[in-house]
């Protein structure tokens, strides 16, 4: 949207309407019965009549029937080569920068990259807002991941907002996928790869600049079709020049070539790297090998790789499809082996679990398929504090805020999924067994919780569980809060929280290399938290509504790291039985003590400008009722809001009370398009009105006055629809 205009004039502006001469009429005016602070920088007022005319959009970035914004791919070399950006693409750009992790894609240890094909690709997960869908697939293993690739069979493949969002907030690359294929692909290739520099260039262009304007961190270089030799003699220098571009216009981007094509432009997949196609390694970050190896072919790509053997990501077909090592649920034998060559691996159509095994208890088969991998992989560490997560999986039966439910039906939204804990289970031969897994039932917010379940046993003491693994300076002081409930069974026991830290750090090339058993330390009980963390917090040793329960702690520290944080359940009474239990954990805090006062006076509510509409389509579902979409937009400083909730209050055309405050959805991007949102027609001379606020949810987990909030009205008037218009068809489904 453009700035320095009003929500009224611009959306005249999109409609080619002109504004009326008096500035008074068609506003909003006094005796409409609705108390207004037009004093606030937060609200802004628009009177529209009720117009049927045409007003498309661009198909390319929004669904045709609904109109809800949607993520898209390229089909062809016109279309990547005529690429530019619009404001329509806004939903489509990633907000959520690339957390940083340990240790990082440069160290020189094996490396984890996962390929998600899941049926052609652009499934529920095109929808930027979210869909409506019933047990969808999700990945959520991101602490094992060092890149994760969308792939489909599109020519330009740019990965859903969505997965780039959970990707970044969880440290992992996000990149897109080039492919071309059979005769149309050796035509397109012919037509930018066969003459001069300028015309592989202005692909690589294109590239490079996709991936910093929707932000995420390059590209998989697939050509699955024979080459000319002119072609071919110029395919390294177009990868050597893409890689150039992405590395300078991406920070941290990568180009990754697929095993394919030899030296010589012939389709040949080797199954290793070779001289043949050592070419195109050469000119990129790295090597993603076919799947049909043996491990005479991991012994000569180790050779040839040399000192670069980590770039090469080892093919694994998880379907199984041709001669493979292992597959399903026997991935690990490949792995071992890959392992074994010290090469990195790249785990491709993980979504066999979902897509083989069906929907039904999916979450406990990925649990299974992922843990069995876990001795292979390396687990990759948090660097910074605060730390805030409700494990929220972007997925869910119903909705949740604060253990309230606000929304009953089933929903999908990736950029909702906040950070993942390691899941798994832990036995401990002397003590019990205890088991961390998503929770689909209940939760604190969003769609899900961490259900820790297990049992003590005769004699033992406690059971502890790992949550995450850090690589932090260890602070001085640091506060920890957990908010979680449990059922009666659990009263003869207790939870806490149980940190460790380092006196030094591991090699970041060496994660195997021996280091110092780590100290252990238990956090202090808070009865009374200090007054900012209780004003952050709501306060400590409170029940919640709907059983839920905060604790906070604190813990005094000197020197050393942060290493992990895990969660102990212990008997309160010595006791000859086994115990067996179940805890939901809704939400946890970790924060550095001294970084208190600036998560508490962040300064930005005052800084969200007022909220503005476009876009604005009319349909009329009956003569009593219309249903209205509209583009919402509004500022606010980035960084600073994990999402935005937008709420509304249904249409009034009389007066009367004040009708409830209903949730709408979420926004991660400062954008919302209301879609078919059903309204009351307007009787004649009259006019009804809309009320839509924008809820900014600070990252630091604490809450904003509704007075605060961008606040948007929207009265509209009765169109006076000629006569022939008295029986019009209903709308498009939805």
């Amino acid at each position: 949207m453009e700035g320095g205009k009003s929500g009224f004039k611009l959306a005249q502006e999109e409609s080619g309407l002109e504004e009326d001469q008096d500035p008074a009429k068609g506003r909003f005016r006094p005796g409409l019965s609705l108390q207004l602070d037009m004093e606030s920088q937060r609200s802004s007022v628009l009177h529209r009549v009720v117009s049927f005319a045409p007003d498309p959009l661009p198909a390319r970035q929004y669904d045709r029937h609904t109109t809800e914004p949607i993520s898209f791919y390229l089909s062809g070399l016109e279309e990547l080569l005529a690429w530019k950006p619009t404001k329509d693409d806004a939903f489509n750009v990633s907000t959520e920068p690339l957390a940083k992790r340990q240790p990082p894609l440069e160290s020189h240890r094996p490396r984890t990259l996962v390929c998600h094909d899941m049926r052609g690709g652009y499934l529920e997960d095109r929808f930027i807002q979210g869909a409506k869908v019933c047990d969808p697939y999700v990945f959520y293993h991101w602490c094992y991941t060092d890149i994760f690739v969308y792939f489909s069979h599109h020519l330009v493949t740019i990965p859903p907002v969505v997965w780039t969002n959970a990707a970044h907030r969880n440290g992992v690359l996000m990149l897109g996928t080039f492919i071309t294929e059979w005769t149309d692909g050796e035509k397109m290739c012919e037509s930018f790869l066969a003459g001069e520099d300028e015309a592989y260039r202005a692909v690589a262009k294109q590239l490079a600049a996709i991936a910093e304007f929707y932000r995420f961190d390059g590209w998989l270089i697939n050509i699955e079709n024979s080459l000319s030799v002119s072609a071919a003699r110029n395919m390294p220098h177009f990868l050597r020049y893409l890689t150039a571009e992405v590395h300078r216009l991406v920070p941290g981007g990568q180009v990754l070539w697929y095993d394919s094509v030899l030296r010589s432009g012939e389709l040949k997949w080797q199954n290793e790297l070779n001289e043949q196609n050592k070419v195109y390694f050469d000119a990129c970050d790295g090597f993603f090998t076919n799947y049909n190896w043996k491990e005479e072919h991991l012994l000569r790509t180790r050779e040839v790789a040399n000192s670069r053997r980590t770039d090469i990501y080892v093919g694994v077909d998880v379907f199984g499809r041709g001669a493979v090592v292992s597959s399903g649920f026997d991935t690990k034998k490949s792995l071992q082996m890959i392992r074994e060559h010290g090469l990195s691996v790249a785990i491709f159509a993980p979504g066999w679990v979902y897509e083989h095994l069906g929907p039904r208890n999916f979450l406990d088969n990925e649990d299974k398929f992922w843990a069995l991998l876990t001795p292979l992989l390396s687990i990759h560490r948090i660097v910074s504090l605060p730390l805030c997560t409700s494990f929220n999986l972007g997925v869910g039966n119903r909705h949740f805020n604060h253990g309230q439910e606000t929304r009953t039906e089933p929903w999908y939204n990736l950029s909702a999924q906040e950070i993942q804990p390691i899941y798994g289970s832990h036995r401990m031969a002397d003590n019990g067994w205890v088991q961390t897994r998503c929770y689909l039932q209940e939760a604190w917010c969003g769609g899900s919780s961490l259900l820790l379940e297990g049992a003590i046993l005769p004699k033992a003491h406690h059971v502890t569980a790992r949550l995450f693994s850090f690589q932090i300076p260890a602070p001085s002081r640091l506060f920890l809060v957990l908010i979680f409930k449990h059922d009666s069974h659990f009263q003869a026991m207790a939870l806490a929280p149980l940190l460790s830290t380092r006196e030094s750090l591991p090699h970041p090339d060496r994660d195997t290399s021996p280091l110092p058993e780590p100290t252990q330390h238990m956090p202090s009980l808070l009865h009374t938290p200090p007054p900012g963390l209780a004003q952050l917090l709501r306060g400590c040793e409170q029940r919640g509504e709907h059983g839920w329960q905060s604790r906070c702690y604190a813990l005094e520290l000197q020197n050393g790291f942060l290493d992990e944080l895990s969660l102990t359940v212990f008997r309160r009474q010595p006791r000859q039985e086994e115990m067996p239990f179940t805890c939901l954990l809704g939400k946890i805090w970790v924060l550095d003590a001294a970084s208190l006062r600036s998560l508490l006076a962040p300064n930005v509510t005052s800084s969200m400008l007022p909220v503005d509409a476009a876009h604005i389509h009319w349909h009329q579902v009956s003569a009593e009722q219309l249903s209205v979409s509209l583009t919402l937009s509004w500022t606010y400083p980035p960084s600073k809001a994990t999402c935005f909730r937008v709420h509304y209050r249904s249409g009034s055309c009389v007066g009367g009370s004040e009708p409830p405050l209903l949730l709408l959805g979420e926004a991660h991007v400062c954008l919302y398009r209301v879609t078919q949102l059903a309204v009351p027609t307007p009787h004649a001379m009259a006019s009804c009105h809309l009320e839509f606020l924008v809820e900014p949810v600070p990252n630091n987990g604490s809450h904003i006055s509704p007075a605060m909030w961008g606040k948007f009205i929207f009265v509209y008037s009765n169109p006076k629809l000629p006569e022939s218009a008295a029986t019009v068809s209903p709308g498009p489904r939805p």
